[in-house]
């Protein structure tokens, strides 16, 4: 059978890669939206739609939004206003997610979960959504999803590390519409775990990686600063049997979070496809955007083979 899907906050295409490693070729995406014009040069380099990438996605009606069986967000995490919700209820008077969402980008994507009902949806995010803004935007992201659009839904942090070599966690978020079976028990996890960062290094770096003097000296004594103070802030040192901390957005500032150790010499970044290895991107993913630009866009993006784990159980749930 197939299934229909669309990749909101789409980034480079994480999400939906993982998707299409569970579902091969019953999978269909009939829509993408993306605001960030250099991921979206990545995505067009990696994937070949029929269609424009939607930029805004608060600018599309929800009719404008093809049907689907399976909606995918990465979304933005932002805190909630809830100003006004107790004078409403004093009132007597429903506030519903319009009010109470409005003007986040959770907001967007309820909207269209509302009108187009799709069958699952997933969505992924930082691990502290949970405890984001008090605990008040994760309870009202799941009040919405259970409560007012109906659906049955399910969240666990996950690490990538089981798969790849980056210890990287994140929240996914599992809605169906129906009542079907589903449960992280089953969740398949490789028994020999993500391997080491020799796994997945480059060999015959270019020179321009590895850190100035000056760059180098500054993170050591950044480092040793917050030690005095008792402080955990400071650069990651890697060698090829370690496993790396997550890499970030910020990455392309100084490479702080993961440096890889070089004998006779100053340590080095990542290379843009050592970290796209690390979120378990193919080497067949082309990367046609600067070295800053790739850094971003990896640090945005998923662990793509605990994404397919996800998926080949929402699979399983969705054809039981």
């Amino acid at each position: 059978m197939t299934y229909r899907s669309i990749d909101l906050f789409a980034g480079i295409g994480g999400i939906r890669l993982g998707f299409e490693e569970a579902f091969g070729a019953d999978l269909q995406t009939v829509f993408v939206s993306e605001w960030n014009k250099y991921s979206n040069q990545t995505y067009l380099a990696n994937f070949t739609d029929p269609f424009p990438i939607v930029g805004d996605i608060t600018k599309v009606p929800s009719d404008e939004v093809p049907d689907h069986d399976i909606l995918l967000a990465g979304f933005p995490c932002q805190p909630f206003s809830i100003a006004g919700v107790s004078k409403k209820n004093s009132l007597g008077r429903a506030t519903g997610f319009a009010d109470e969402t409005q003007g986040t980008l959770f907001f967007d994507v309820a909207r269209i979960i509302d009108a187009k009902r799709p069958r699952a949806f997933l969505l992924e995010n930082v691990k502290n959504l949970v405890s984001h803004d008090k605990g008040n935007t994760f309870r009202v992201i799941m009040s919405v999803l259970t409560e007012e659009l109906g659906y049955h839904v399910y969240w666990k942090i996950i690490d990538g590390k089981a798969w790849t070599p980056q210890h990287r966690e994140r929240i996914y978020i599992v809605g169906f519409r129906d009542d079907v079976y589903f449960d992280w028990g089953d969740l398949e996890v490789p028994p020999e775990g993500g391997g080491i960062f020799a796994d997945v290094a480059e060999f015959d770096v270019d020179d321009k990686y590895t850190l100035s003097d000056k760059l180098w000296s500054y993170l050591q004594g950044y480092a040793e600063k917050h030690r005095a103070r008792g402080n955990g802030f400071g650069y990651g040192l890697i060698g090829p049997e370690d496993t790396t901390r997550t890499i970030s957005a910020r990455y392309y500032k100084d490479g702080s979070e993961v440096l890889v150790r070089q004998e006779g010499r100053n340590p080095r970044r990542l290379t843009p496809r050592e970290c796209a290895r690390l979120q378990g991107f193919p080497d067949s993913f082309q990367i046609p955007v600067s070295d800053t630009q790739a850094y971003r866009q990896f640090g945005n993006s998923v662990c793509v083979p605990a994404v397919a784990a996800v998926a080949r159980l929402m699979r399983r749930s969705l054809e039981a």
